[in-house]
């Protein structure tokens, strides 16, 4: 008996121990997590605390004045608001046709089997592994071919041919989840396969549609080198070689409206995301489901 209580009692005493333990690593997690989160938060201090200082300078420091002078002027700028409608023209187009594409490929990749099918697949991803660096110059050379150089449509079709590997393959998978009993019921009831595949298999890939057109618009707006590449009238410039030129001089530079097209340029990549969130949690709620 006294055993047995000795033991129970060294239990009762480890327990307190455990419970320290716990609290000591929880902590200690939620003090790295605040560190990281401080740090990663600090590069967006600067634009923020200068957009609102009307003098503004390139080191950081609290505004003295706080003012919206500098939207106030960058507004009535008609040069940068070129540039971000440039930038929404070029992003929103190679968007929707990567994501027509990868649809349209995608589904075919899922449904249809045919010989060669995994090579072609691990083709078009090996293409992703390729620097954009390493092709700009032959991309430029068919383009210009095309008469396609310095205009929308061939930067668009670029943009959207260096998305088409990732979001074919989201794509793909997301059709891969559709059961394919639903469609074989659709084509009992009398539908043909493209009707079953708009109105049933594409509704439920709707998470990974929303999914694909984050990254890619993402990927294109923040994109720098094709668009310095392939377009040389200033008038068609996005709003990232816009501020690449306003780096260059640097003692000729007004930090509070550069500041300030900094958080207008994060705007709509963050509306955006804010937009498709909801498909991108459930993308990755039926991606989890999948691989269980």
């Amino acid at each position: 008996m006294s055993a047995v209580r000795a033991a129970v009692q060294g239990n009762r005493g480890s327990e307190p121990r455990a419970r320290g333990g716990r609290r000591l690593g929880t902590s200690l997690a939620y003090l790295t997590l605040a560190i990281i989160g401080i740090f990663c938060l600090i590069p967006f201090s600067w634009p923020i605390l200068a957009s609102l200082d009307p003098q503004a300078g390139p080191y950081l420091a609290v505004p003295t004045q706080w003012s919206l002078a500098n939207f106030g002027r960058l507004l009535s700028d008609p040069t940068w608001l070129r540039l971000l409608l440039n930038s929404m023209i070029l992003s929103g187009g190679a968007t929707i046709v990567a994501l027509a594409t990868s649809v349209l490929g995608g589904y075919a990749l899922s449904r249809f089997a045919f010989r060669g099918r995994r090579v072609l697949l691990f083709g078009i991803l090996f293409t992703r592994i390729i620097p954009a660096s390493a092709t700009i110059a032959p991309l430029y050379f068919i383009v210009l071919r095309l008469g396609l150089a310095n205009t929308y449509h061939g930067v668009i079709l670029v943009e959207a041919a260096q998305q088409l590997p990732l979001t074919l393959w989201m794509m793909k998978g997301f059709f891969d989840t559709v059961p394919r009993e639903l469609e074989e019921a659709a084509w009992i009831d009398g539908a043909d396969r493209l009707g079953s595949a708009i109105r049933i298999v594409l509704p439920l890939a709707m998470p990974g549609v929303g999914a694909a057109a984050l990254f890619a618009f993402i990927a294109v707006w923040g994109d720098f080198l094709t668009p310095l590449i392939l377009l040389q009238s200033p008038d068609l410039f996005p709003i990232s070689i816009g501020l690449f030129r306003a780096y260059i001089g640097y003692n000729l530079v007004d930090w509070g409206e550069l500041a300030a097209t900094s958080i207008l340029y994060m705007l709509p990549a963050i509306a955006f995301y804010l937009l498709v969130r909801r498909y991108l949690l459930r993308a990755t709620v039926v991606g989890a489901l999948q691989g269980t």
